[in-house]
């Protein structure tokens, strides 16, 4: 969820529930006062009604308007001195219906009788004022939302503009280029800030890929020197005289443990260059025409094992680094001849999604470490770094490379997205 629309649900359902509890206390707050005002003019009508009995020393005839009534009754019981305010309904002798009142109940003293006046006045007008101001209310509340989400969709996104900018600087910013990320100029601090941030972070990476491709091309200039001259020393002494079988013995393992030892340092220096994209040079490939390729080239270690190989293969193109894609296929291809048995089966399958390799084998226990570094079988020979050569090329394009076992048969299936 982007950063605006997070603040435009968060800030829009806080207005809702403070414009509620507002327009809530608003209400009541209008209709408490239209009740006073109504209760003033009972008042009112009680004190002229007091005054009248105490001057003529008789009651006022019973009244009744459109908006109010008066009516008298004897009191109920031993009842002298009533005075409350009720909410009631009244007949409305126009309209000839039901509506809605305040009354007042209260007594009056008259030539030592007590006497129950109601005094009845309409709410209508009041209600119909009240039903007004809250329709107004809800129209400035939904004219107030409706402008909060226009002022946030289009006010926000041009003031988050510039940092959608930098941000989509420094997702096409490649190391490799030496490119400088381009400043957006803004007037907003924050933004300025981060502009110097990003920029100080790139060149800190340019330097430090400079660094490590320099301790790259120096540690393998450096360390294949020595090795091709144990290697150069060991054809020069394996020709200058006969040795005993126990010499010749040391000597093969001399030879071996120096392959292996040029072999881990190719390998480990690949690794390096694959995880700090030091290899770009990227094209187009016909992956079906890559593996047919690649299958001519096992076919000899194929019969030799006996191995029957199963191929579907269907066109699919792929944009990357022909040495890489090479390397991954020949892992692959090479970790399925390992770790076969004899007169076993490897499936090849193609298709516009996934590349599928799979073999027969036996059941291995590393599988939650298949594409972990110096990571394998006891009974492999291997330096245990091709499974992680592939993890990385994939990583670096962007694919998938996942490892299953079913019954007998080993998977790795790498999903080309």
């Amino acid at each position: 969820m982007k950063l605006s629309t997070r603040y435009n649900r968060v800030n829009i359902i806080t207005s809702i529930i403070v414009l509620i509890i507002t327009g809530i206390i608003y209400y009541l707050v209008i209709h408490l006062i239209l009740t006073n005002k109504l209760d003033k003019d009972l008042a009112v009508e009680e004190n002229e009604i007091r005054q009248y009995t105490h001057t003529y020393k008789k009651l006022p005839l019973p009244a009744t308007y459109l908006d109010q009534q008066i009516s008298y009754s004897s009191p109920k019981g031993d009842t002298t001195d009533v005075r409350e305010f009720s909410y009631t309904t009244y007949l409305n002798p126009k309209e000839k219906e039901q509506e809605p009142g305040r009354s007042l109940v209260t007594t009056v003293n008259l030539n030592g009788k007590t006497i129950v006046v109601t005094i009845t006045k309409s709410r209508v007008e009041s209600e119909d004022l009240v039903r007004i101001i809250l329709l107004i209310t809800l129209g400035i509340t939904m004219l107030l939302l409706f402008s909060l989400l226009l002022i946030n969709r289009f006010v926000l996104n041009r003031l988050w503009k510039p940092f959608y900018v930098v941000l989509n600087r420094m997702k096409a910013f490649e190391v490799t280029r030496m490119d400088n990320i381009k400043e957006e100029p803004t007037r907003i601090d924050e933004f300025n800030e981060l502009n110097k941030s990003v920029n100080a972070m790139a060149e800190k990476v340019k330097q430090d890929y400079k660094e490590l491709k320099s301790f790259t091309d120096n540690a393998s200039h450096e360390m294949m020197t020595p090795l091709a001259v144990i290697n150069s020393k060991l054809d020069s002494l394996l020709q200058t005289e006969s040795f005993t079988e126990q010499q010749g013995a040391l000597l093969e393992d001399i030879y071996q443990a120096t392959g292996r030892l040029s072999r881990l340092h190719q390998s480990l220096l690949l690794l390096a260059k694959i995880e700090n994209n030091l290899i770009s040079d990227t094209e187009e490939i016909d992956l079906k025409e890559m593996i047919e390729a690649k299958i001519r080239q096992f076919q000899e270690l194929f019969g030799r094992d006996g191995l029957n190989v199963e191929i579907k293969l269907s066109e699919r193109k792929v944009t990357m680094s022909r040495y890489l894609a090479d390397i991954l296929l020949n892992n692959l291809f090479s970790n399925a001849v390992r770790h076969n048995i004899n007169d076993g089966r490897i499936s090849l399958e193609l298709t516009s999604e996934k590349l599928t390799i799979s073999n027969t084998g036996k059941t291995l226990n590393i599988h939650n470490r298949m594409f972990d570094r110096f990571s394998k079988s006891t009974e492999s020979e291997g330096m245990g770094l091709g499974l992680a050569i592939s993890k990385q090329i994939c990583n670096l394009y962007g694919f998938n490379i996942e490892y299953s076992h079913i019954e007998n048969m080993h998977f790795f299936s790498i999903y080309l997205g």
